[in-house]
């Protein structure tokens, strides 16, 4: 086995994230995602029933649940980014509830904040788009809550693609990556310039390469779009082939252009 140094494996950030505490696919995503010398520390938060269908009223009690104890656990490792990663929790709400969210965060914290529905519309201002494709495994309620958050920030969904039934908490999860590309591929037409894959429970990640080269444009899940936004606050210019063109192409360098066009 091929031993590596201190400073690859730790010392030049850290991320704290809070998942959901049913949630078994965000962490496995960060380990496969975590650049050189990044850290990864998790807490769990609760707020919601596991044996219920994760609807409206569930996930607004999640985006509702108090943090202080999980932030307060979260702070024992001075993370330098903390991602909230859940986000049906503020689609459920809306942009100024998310954005709210986030503040609360970081002035409790003192980290940079990231949130998962914060970071998808961040990944897809940083790609220059304004039409999308639109998946997730949500009831169909919390899909219109997420068409009219992105409208707000301003992305029209011109297709979405549902699940056939009400997934729980373990069905989203359990959502294998081929069910995900089919489930992707479903939400493409000619019209939308991206993709977006909502759920940090959700096993996008593994298929976002795949799912790029077959319909032709980018694609952005929820967990990538947290670590390209962390990436991007942090100022770490560092590119993952594999993980999708957002990622594959440096997140400081790719906003660092993005600004630049923005301003002339």
């Amino acid at each position: 086995m091929t031993s590596m140094s201190a400073s690859q494996t730790r010392g030049r950030a850290r991320f704290g994230v809070l998942v959901p505490f049913t949630n078994s696919n965000l962490e496995p995503d960060m380990a496969m995602m975590r650049p050189d010398g990044v850290s990864l520390h998790f807490a769990r938060m609760g707020g919601y029933d596991e044996n219920k269908i994760p609807d409206a009223e569930q996930m607004r009690g999640l985006g509702d649940a108090d943090l202080e104890e999980p932030l307060r656990l979260l702070m024992g490792v001075k993370p330098d980014v903390v991602l909230y990663g859940c986000t049906s929790a503020t689609l459920a709400h809306g942009p100024a509830f998310d954005r709210a969210l986030a503040a609360r965060i970081r002035d409790q914290s003192g980290a940079h904040t990231v949130t998962a529905a914060g970071a998808l519309a961040h990944a897809l201002r940083a790609l220059g788009v304004s039409r999308i494709g639109f998946a997730s495994p949500y009831v169909s309620a919390i899909n219109d809550l997420a068409v009219a958050f992105l409208a707000d920030e301003g992305f029209e969904t011109v297709r979405r693609s549902e699940v056939l039934e009400e997934l729980g908490n373990d069905g989203q999860g359990a959502l294998t990556p081929d069910d995900v590309f089919e489930h992707g591929l479903k939400s493409d037409t000619d019209a939308a310039e991206a993709l977006v894959l909502s759920c940090t429970d959700m096993r996008s990640l593994e298929t976002l390469s795949k799912l790029e080269a077959a319909v032709g444009k980018p694609v952005i899940s929820s967990n990538q779009a947290m670590v390209f936004q962390a990436l991007d606050f942090l100022q770490i210019d560092q590119e993952f082939p594999g993980f999708g063109s957002l990622l594959a192409r440096g997140a400081c360098r790719e906003t660092t252009t993005m600004r630049e066009a923005s301003n002339g």
